[in-house]
C-alpha cells in the first residue's frame, strides 16, 4: 500500500482499508458496516486485496527476521 500512497502503521496494518475506502466514498467504518453495499466493499476489498497481502508478508517476514525478545 505504501506504493500506492498510503501510510501503514505496523501495528495496526488493516487502518489502511479506511484511508481507501474514504479516498473512494464507500462509507466504511469501524464500528458498523450492516448497512455496506456488496458493490462498495468489493471495490475497497480489490483495490487493497493483493497489495496488502504483499504488504503483510513483507511485515510477516521483517518479524520472523528479529531475533526473539526475552
Amino acid at each position: 500500500m505504501r506504493r500506492e500512497g498510503y501510510a501503514v502503521d505496523p501495528n495496526r496494518p488493516s487502518d489502511v482499508k479506511y484511508e481507501v475506502a474514504k479516498d473512494m466514498g464507500v462509507p466504511l467504518n469501524p464500528v458498523y458496516n450492516g448497512r455496506l453495499e456488496t458493490e462498495d466493499a468489493g471495490k475497497v476489498g480489490g483495490k487493497i486485496g493483493g497489495t496488502m497481502v504483499r504488504e503483510m508478508i513483507r511485515m510477516a517476514q521483517e518479524r520472523l527476521a528479529k531475533p526473539p525478545q526475552q
